[in-house]
């Protein structure tokens, strides 16, 4: 019987990879670097590479290793393909069946942040729960819906793109995306700048913001102590983003919802923020779902990842 897995979450300048107890102990975790250069060839291979010599180190036979479960940042469709991974510099890649191949050992593959989800729902702040909506606040908005104790991927991979639901339709201005008036201009770090920007243009009211460089910290550390026009910068952070959520939770009904990524570091006032708006417009028997900090931070993928291969 099978006593390990390991768990691998490819970042685009670090490969974060874990060895775990199927019961989801972490035995050990360690980084290499993401070489992306040459199209990133070397990424797949280098993975493998560190598996084998760990297998090695710690004397692991093949036949103890239920799997490799790996994260990218890229739509990942259910068979394990990935479409693009423009971080990485890859087109599509059979990304399960290519490392299979390269170790021997049975492979599978899914979006970093629906990995990330899965983490969380198993070994961190939504640990136990079933069905679980998580998003990631970071230079982008990413998502993870789980449903069932299993990722939501979808048909071309882009199940939890929550960062990309329209909640702006009078948006001039395009997301990364291409499309206008995504809940990421507007609750990334990078919207919350955006909106700060904005809001000190369109104001000539005094303001902490004007003091400093605007960076999302410095509008979220405004808020706290009261800035008043940081804090009209969140009240609109907290309607665009609460109104999604309460969008989200009318399909997926989540046990509840994570909240994670750098942002997410702002504590218990964010996630206040949030809350009050997610009630407003919550459907009444999603109303008191409870919205909560992640606590696996940047070892969710790897958590995940691992679970991936687990989960039957």
């Amino acid at each position: 019987m099978a006593s390990y897995c390991y768990g691998i979450d490819v970042g685009g300048t670090t490969i974060k990879c874990g060895l775990f107890k199927t019961d989801g102990t972490l035995v050990e975790k360690w980084e290499i670097p993401t070489r992306t250069e040459n199209k990133g060839e070397a990424i797949l291979p280098d993975i493998a590479k560190s598996i084998l010599d760990k297998n090695e180190e710690k004397r692991i036979f093949k036949d103890e290793i239920s799997g490799i479960g790996v994260g990218v940042p890229g739509p990942v469709n259910a068979h394990g393909d990935v479409e693009f991974a423009v971080n990485l510099f890859w087109g599509y890649k059979d990304l399960s069946q290519e490392l299979e191949e390269m170790t021997g050992i049975p492979a599978k593959a899914g979006n970093d942040a629906n990995v990330a989800a899965l983490g969380e729902a198993w070994k961190g702040a939504a640990e136990g729960a079933q069905s679980v909506i998580m998003v990631t606040l970071g230079t982008g908005v990413g998502g993870g819906i789980i449903i069932n104790g299993e990722i939501l991927t979808g048909k071309h991979g882009a199940g939890g793109e929550i960062g990309h639901a329209c909640v702006e339709h009078d948006e001039t201005e395009r997301c990364n995306c291409g499309n206008k008036g995504c809940l990421e201009q507007y609750a990334a770090a990078t919207g919350i700048v955006r909106l700060a920007n904005r809001a000190l243009e369109a104001s000539e009211a005094d303001s902490v913001l004007r003091k400093e460089t605007v960076t999302a910290k410095a509008v979220l550390d405004a808020y706290k102590e009261g800035d008043a026009l940081a804090c009209q910068v969140m009240e609109t952070f907290g309607d665009k983003l609460g109104r999604a959520l309460a969008s989200f939770a009318c399909v997926v009904d989540p046990e509840t919802i994570v909240i994670g990524g750098g942002v997410s570091k702002a504590g218990q006032p964010l996630i206040d923020c949030i809350q009050k708006y997610y009630e407003k417009y919550a459907f009444p028997v999603c109303r008191k779902t409870p919205i909560i900090l992640a606590t696996l931070g940047n070892d969710a993928g790897i958590y995940g990842a691992a679970r991936m291969v687990l989960a039957k």
